[in-house]
């Protein structure tokens, strides 16, 4: 798990995220059931959701991720899932690209590498070997294509595995039905 002193700092820390993570399932036996669902702000926020995009979220991941709701409302469902490091990182690559100091692009593309890419890192995105060696090399010379590679990775791996199973959750699927049964209802009112 831990290998040498220098990963000892980075296997705590995981550690301790872990132990906080299982703390909150032990304390809470309801959220189970709550996982599916947003916090009381988060629903909040569905209310405010525009009907048409909500259902576009269901057209395409390109939708989702074009919607500032959309992220937002992706991000909660994937936190219950503890698998929100690739979106993180996925938007951390997009503003990235939008660096135009040299030397603000150099120290942004390390520090993005030691949270999401180095092996190990605090919240290491699932790529291959190759990938992360490139995005490695890629570091020598930081230029706002440098994460391309892994970038793409994890979106692909969001689009087929985790998009999916968001529009299938109950707490997107609780979303368009209130959507639809508010937008029937305020028909039938007028």
């Amino acid at each position: 798990m831990c290998r040498g002193l220098a990963a000892l700092s980075t296997c705590l820390e995981r550690a301790k995220q872990l132990k906080t993570r299982l703390g909150i399932l032990l304390h809470k036996p309801e959220l189970g059931h709550e996982a599916e669902s947003f916090s009381t702000s988060e629903q909040g926020t569905k209310l405010r959701n525009s009907s048409e995009e909500v259902l576009e979220w269901k057209k395409s991941f390109d939708h989702l991720l074009k919607s500032k709701s959309g992220v937002a409302t992706f991000h909660a469902f994937l936190k219950t899932e503890f698998s929100e490091e690739n979106l993180e990182f996925w938007l951390a690559c997009e503003e990235f690209k939008k660096s135009r100091s040299k030397t603000k692009l150099s120290s942004k593309a390390h520090r993005i590498f030691k949270e999401f890419v180095q092996n190990e890192a605090p919240k290491e995105v699932n790529i291959d070997h190759e990938t992360r060696e490139i995005t490695r090399k890629n570091l020598t010379a930081a230029t706002s294509s440098c994460f391309d590679a892994a970038q793409a990775k994890t979106r692909t791996l969001m689009e087929k595995d985790s998009y999916p199973r968001f529009l299938k959750s109950t707490s997107y699927q609780d979303l368009t039905e209130q959507i639809t049964s508010h937008s029937t209802s305020k028909r039938l009112h007028t």
